[in-house]
């Protein structure tokens, strides 16, 4: 619902902000930032419906900056023409690609109040920017972004980007802890003084730059408001979905790695104390993290050899079903130090329901692949498959640690064994 001119006057008169006026007026400034790359066909009318709607609706100071990443089309001239005709719009030019880049750029030397960003298409509704960042310049939060995921929202999207959007926030909160429930929604804010005691410890210049700006959010102990978005998809987006899913996976090992070796400096002090990982947690994770990379690079070079020769669901159940013997043995062996035969059968049972569960998740990633991409390579398969082996090596590592070879079970087996062993020798 759009906010009338009066209701927004009346909203900024009443709430009374720090830097609010008697009359209305604010000093406060909120920047806009739309990085665009060869937009020249949707700019000028994006910019003048963002324009109008902030100068008739919303109650706080504003500027709107044209990131410009390098276009070669008329993206630039075009951003210059819109310069010098609406009041509050500038244009920054960037010689290289990238989102993340742009926003470094603008947010770091940015001296308003609060920063934000939102993609040229305007797919988020924009009666959503004002609760955005109304907890920013209230104090009340430092980063807010809009949640396509929110059970408040309305969403009209199509299949494959709705599976591919889901998985990976997925990903997010099965590795990384994250809370948030959107990371890739184009549509976020922050307080800037935050932002840019943040942004040094950002190494993504493009995709990944968002979720890694939240993700140190998080671990930095700040609060990350989500408001309920709607969106519509852009059916002219056009996003690189396979190389954005490979340099996310990317991006995500990094920024884990990071934090299991305690590399990352914390910025911003943090408001709550740090969780600590359970006892023998952080071995566990490194020694499974080690034998899942030999796993996964063993189950590439094997289903590259069947895939000669059989159908590509063949091929993935094969090499599947073979390295994740070899994968429960090793994590057996190494991770939970388990030795001897004794329950190896019953391990590798309980093993193969994460075998069953990441065969479900690669067939449907190759039946994925294969809509989105018909004649695909086998090379863009395997992209597909490593990102779905990387969701069932999440479930497999929760099974092994909390059922198959949890420290409370195998205490009780063993006492158990020792009961048995005593009645045995009181009957004879």
């Amino acid at each position: 619902m759009n906010h009338s001119p009066a209701l927004a006057a009346r909203f900024a008169a009443q709430s009374a902000p720090p830097g609010t006026e008697r009359d209305g007026t604010t000093t406060k400034l909120v920047e806009v930032v739309v990085p665009v790359y060869n937009e020249e066909h949707v700019l000028a009318q994006s910019i003048r419906t963002l324009h109008g709607y902030l100068r008739e609706n919303f109650p706080y100071r504003f500027r709107i900056t044209i990131a410009d990443n390098a276009s070669t089309d008329r993206t630039r001239q075009v951003a210059d023409e819109l310069a010098a005709d609406l009041p509050d719009v500038r244009l920054v030019h960037l010689d290289q690609k990238g989102r993340g880049r742009a926003l470094r750029h603008v947010w770091g030397s940015s001296d308003a109040d609060v920063v934000s960003y939102m993609d040229v298409d305007l797919s988020t509704g924009l009666e959503a920017f004002l609760p955005l960042v109304a907890p920013l310049l209230s104090g009340h939060s430092d980063l807010a972004i809009g949640s396509r995921l929110h059970r408040g929202s309305a969403v009209v999207r199509g299949p494959k980007r709705e599976i591919i959007s889901r998985t990976y926030n997925f990903l997010l909160r099965a590795t990384l802890a994250a809370k948030f429930s959107d990371a890739q929604c184009g549509f976020k804010a922050a307080r800037t003084e935050v932002v840019q005691a943040l942004l040094a410890e950002v190494e993504d210049e493009t995709w990944f730059f968002d979720t890694e700006l939240l993700l140190l959010a998080e671990r930095s102990g700040l609060r990350i408001h989500e408001v309920p978005v709607d969106w519509i998809d852009d059916p002219d987006s056009r996003v690189d979905i396979v190389r954005t899913v490979k340099d996310d996976l990317k991006g995500m090992w990094r920024v884990g790695r990071k934090a299991l070796s305690g590399a990352t400096r914390l910025p911003v002090p943090p408001r709550v104390s740090r969780a600590q990982l359970p006892t023998g947690m952080r071995w566990q994770l490194s020694s499974f993290a080690v034998i899942g990379v030999l796993s996964t690079l063993a189950y590439l070079v094997l289903y590259l050899l069947l895939r000669q020769a059989a159908p590509a669901e063949l091929a993935n159940a094969v090499a599947l079903f073979v390295t994740a013997i070899a994968n429960t043995a090793a994590n057996r062996r190494f991770t939970f130090g388990v030795t001897g035969s004794r329950d190896g059968l019953r391990h590798q049972v309980e093993g193969g329901i994460a075998f069953l569960i990441g065969l479900v998740l690669s067939t449907l990633a190759l039946a994925l692949a294969g809509a989105v991409s018909p004649h695909a390579s086998h090379l863009v398969e395997l992209v597909w498959l490593v990102a779905a082996n990387g969701l069932s090596t999440v479930v497999r590592f929760v099974l092994l640690r909390a059922w198959v070879f949890h420290p409370r079970r195998a205490a009780r087996q063993a006492r158990d064994a020792e009961l048995n062993t005593i009645e045995q020798e009181l009957h004879r």
